[in-house]
């Protein structure tokens, strides 16, 4: 008999009832355990899931729980936020205020349901939140990580496939740093199928774009979906809904997430986005891309002001 895949989700505002939605929808897990302090809220996910569940063409279960029914988990998403809190801000940080002590009020709780699998956190400041998370649970490293610059970097994909006109699985390429305002494309470590970008740029002008302008449009992307509708829903449940995947299916597959740094890049003692290993203990292994001196230079800079917006830790 097959292990039944336990998911838990902490969360169900937007962002966490789209994660669920996912994850049941494509079959990702066997059943669900959802978690809010919000009872109506949870209780009308719930009957949602159900709903939908009804007409899959695989097994579904879905049922509200509360920390204590974490323990028994394999995979937890947490994605406890109050997005209101950035309307008329371009800055996730502003989150930290609410985030920082919701997760300190209940890591505990999920430490001592003896939750023993891996945490993919997509609760912003994401890096920040990230690290408290991992710092809480005392789990071996690698096992909590967060989505971090994976949805950004598929922002850069679309717009590197509308820029060249080829076919995103052909592109590789990373969006590093912090998942915010700070992040930035190594434009060296692209490459479509193996070919450099810049030896690309001398055969075709396809590839002589404004390269500043699509790293500004991959930032600003959650932004422009932000504005209209004051939260973000699709991309980023995709995003944690594959990592989830990857980690029930030992996949070992090379995606950016936020992932603690222990010397890697020369940066210890923070989470930042980087192309990891995932597998099925979470952050196998750190990917060190072959940075110019530029761009290692660039990414020590955004590691210096994740470092200080880490300082505000202190006041919440």
């Amino acid at each position: 008999m097959m292990k039944k895949r336990v998911l838990g989700v902490i969360g169900l505002g937007h962002v966490g009832a789209h994660v669920a939605y996912s994850l049941a929808v494509q079959g990702i897990a066997d059943e669900l355990v959802l978690v809010d302090q919000n009872e109506q809220k949870l209780a009308s996910e719930e009957q949602d899931l159900r709903d939908a569940v009804a007409y899959l063409p695989h097994r579904v279960t879905v049922r509200a729980g509360d920390f204590a029914d974490l323990g028994g988990c394999d995979v937890i998403v947490n994605c406890v936020g109050k997005i209101e809190l950035l309307r008329g801000t371009h800055d996730r940080v502003t989150e930290m205020s609410f985030t920082i002590p919701a997760v300190r009020g209940f890591v505990d709780k999920i430490k001592k349901s003896g939750f023993d699998g891996v945490l993919i956190n997509v609760t912003n400041p994401c890096d920040i939140v990230t690290r408290e998370l991992a710092l809480g649970l005392g789990l071996p490293r690698g096992r909590v990580f967060g989505t971090g610059t994976g949805l950004d970097t598929s922002r850069l994909l679309s717009a590197l496939a509308r820029q060249t006109g080829i076919d995103h699985k052909s592109i590789t390429c990373y969006m590093l740093g912090e998942h915010g305002n700070l992040q930035f494309a190594p434009w060296s470590c692209v490459s479509f199928r193996g070919v450099p970008l810049d030896v690309w740029a001398e055969r075709d002008e396809r590839f002589r774009f404004d390269r500043p302008a699509l790293q500004k449009e991959s930032i600003g992307g959650g932004w422009v979906t932000f504005s209209g509708k004051y939260c973000t829903e699709y991309g980023i449940a995709t995003t944690a809904a594959r990592m989830a995947y990857i980690v029930l299916h030992d996949e070992k597959a090379i995606l950016p997430a936020s992932a603690e740094l222990c010397g890697e890049y020369g940066e210890t003692g923070l989470f930042a986005g980087v192309p990891c290993i995932l597998g099925a203990n979470g952050v196998e292994q750190v990917v060190e891309l072959p940075l110019t001196a530029e761009e290692q230079q660039t990414f020590h800079s955004c590691c210096d002001g994740i470092r200080k917006n880490m300082e505000h830790l202190k006041d919440l």
